[in-house]
């Protein structure tokens, strides 16, 4: 069945996209932070009284993780978004059941190719951004890139649980999207309330900057990535559950 999941998101280009996508972040964001003060310059000329700080690697990791937890997250959940709801909707599952595959196996299946397709894509851009950044920018303000990098991978598989969960609730892939917003909104309202943001999964791709500067450490986080690992399975489980009542 993970076979089939990786076969068929080849052949249907998702990954692919997802790939050419994240590695034109990891292209553009060193650059972009490279080429922003002499873009300023050539805008606006002598009209600009400002002094332009030099840029630092600060700047590229900073338009990364910007990239990444708005536009990159977006583009996830509207290609997966119909991961399991075009399943149902086209009858794909109904001889692979009838034949003795368990349910549980086609969810645990589907989010298990999920999660190697934003594994392999995000570290690839991850380490693309790293080789350019440490090319345009060889300076010591940002000494622990990959504390940055660890949140917003594990925020990631949550994200990709939520997906699943929507996309086998929902009859198409526009209900399971809708789904998939409602909860992120959700859950950044939370993170309205001080005392909750510790524990808000979405914590993990609000203070990647901070803790590739050091101003915050991994432990500090530990409260979300806690609720975000246990909100995970939960929904995986919830998948399967769904998945079983669902007529195929």
């Amino acid at each position: 069945m993970l076979k089939k999941e990786l076969l068929e998101t080849w052949r249907t280009y998702r990954f692919l996209i997802l790939a050419v996508v994240v590695l034109i972040f990891a292209l553009m964001s060193p650059l972009i932070a490279k080429l922003t003060p002499d873009i300023m310059k050539m805008s606006f000329g002598k009209t600009l009284q400002l002094a332009i700080p030099k840029p630092t690697s600060i700047d590229s990791w900073t338009q990364f993780y910007k990239n990444m937890t708005q536009m990159g997250i977006f583009v996830v959940a509207i290609l997966f978004g119909g991961t399991m709801s075009q399943e149902l909707s086209r009858g794909t599952l109904v001889n692979l059941v009838t034949k003795g595959l368990p349910r549980w196996v086609v969810a645990v299946s589907k989010y298990i190719s999920l999660v190697v397709q934003w594994s392999v894509a995000l570290t690839a851009s991850f380490l693309v951004t790293w080789g350019y950044t440490a090319y345009y920018f060889p300076d010591a303000k940002t000494p622990h890139i990959w504390q940055g990098f660890v949140p917003l991978l594990l925020f990631g598989l949550f994200f990709l649980a939520v997906i699943l969960f929507g996309s086998t609730l929902a009859s198409n892939s526009y209900g399971g999207l809708l789904f998939t917003i409602l909860v992120v909104g959700a859950l950044y309202l939370v993170n309205l309330f001080k005392a909750a943001q510790n524990y808000n999964p979405i914590s993990l791709i609000g203070n990647n900057m901070a803790l590739v500067q050091g101003s915050k450490t991994l432990g500090e986080l530990g409260p979300g990535i806690a609720i975000a690992i246990g909100a995970g399975l939960v929904l995986l489980a919830g998948t399967v559950i769904l998945l079983n009542r669902k007529k195929l």
